[in-house]
């Protein structure tokens, strides 16, 4: 089969390797497509824990596909069925997960893209949040993880306030659901303005999406007295300060929205394909580019630059090569 190695910083290589062969408990999916996620840019760009080459496919982990195989003590799957799987080597045409980690794609959701991963993703910080109607919930950070956590939360009922840097990104939050965007540009002014629109209060929820210590600094600033303010940003790129003066003070509810139990990812891959399923959430306007599995250097390049009208790339196994 085909898979794109990572051969060291910003270098990508499409090669020839042997298929995954499944255990018994696992099943063996021929991909039609992969997410690029935020997390990917470290090994992309490097990082001097990381030892290159990775492995083929790595690291890819947002696919989704049609089972080919499965090991004899599957149970619940069978060869023909369309799933999302959390696997770990998904930028090739093939890879393996155990049964415990995918979930099915009803037929309603048939040729359409499902990142299954990076949706149960949103769907668990959700679950994390406690979010209610009425409530003044602001976003800092518009990309993928952000625009659909806009759209969950609008349709909860709650007063969502999007702030980005991006144009693009604050369009995209409004034709998700937020009733006020703020361009992330002086610290300030976004507070004033944020106050201007809670009363002076504040907001009752912040979700900070974007992973760096300004908008963790930001979303201090704007979680009220006793309110809640929730980390989903991937911060992995060095230490954190955090004000836990101005915390205690409030007193904030802080939560860690990352999860690392595999059943609680698939828990909320399974509550995504729920939600798209039945049109409680609509994510097909997010997915702004796509690229064939010989691109998938093309397509990290894309995540770290962000062009003016990027938000999610995908890699198509089955999209025409261009190279």
């Amino acid at each position: 089969m085909r898979a794109a190695i990572v051969t060291g910083p910003t270098h990508v290589a499409l090669s020839r390797v042997e298929f995954p062969k499944p255990k018994d408990n696992e099943v063996l999916v021929r991909l039609e497509g992969c997410g690029v996620c935020g997390s990917n840019l470290a090994p992309w760009e490097g990082r001097p824990w990381f030892k290159y080459p990775l492995p083929p496919g790595e690291p890819g982990h947002e696919g989704w596909g049609v089972i080919e195989a499965a090991g004899e003590r599957v149970e619940r799957f069978e060869p023909g069925d369309r799933v999302a799987l959390l696997s770990y080597h998904a930028y090739a045409e093939f890879d393996t997960a155990d049964e415990n980690s995918i979930v099915r794609l009803p037929e309603s959701l048939a040729h359409e893209p499902f990142p299954g991963e990076a949706l149960g993703c949103a769907m668990n910080v959700f679950a994390r949040s406690d979010i209610q109607a009425g409530q003044h919930v602001a976003i800092i950070g518009v990309g993928f993880l952000g625009a659909v956590l806009t759209s969950l939360c609008a349709k909860a009922g709650a007063n969502v306030i999007a702030i980005s840097r991006r144009p693009f990104a604050l369009e995209t939050a409004r034709r998700m659901g937020a009733q006020h965007t703020i361009s992330m540009e002086d610290h300030r002014s976004i507070i004033d303005q944020v106050k201007g629109l809670t009363g002076g209060a504040g907001c009752e929820r912040v979700i900070e999406a974007v992973g760096q210590q300004w908008p963790l600094d930001l979303a201090s600033e704007l979680t009220r007295e006793r309110g809640r303010l929730i980390i989903a940003g991937y911060h992995q790129d060095g230490l954190r300060q955090v004000n836990l003066q101005l915390w205690n003070w409030r007193g904030i509810d802080v939560i860690n929205a990352h999860e690392r139990d595999p059943k609680v990812y698939v828990r909320g891959m399974a509550a995504a394909v729920e939600a798209v399923s039945k049109g409680k959430l609509d994510p097909s306007l997010l997915y702004t580019h796509s690229f064939s599995l010989s691109e998938v250097g093309e397509a990290l390049e894309a995540m770290r630059q962000r062009p003016p009208n990027f938000l999610k790339a995908i890699v198509r196994m089955d999209r025409a090569e261009t190279n």
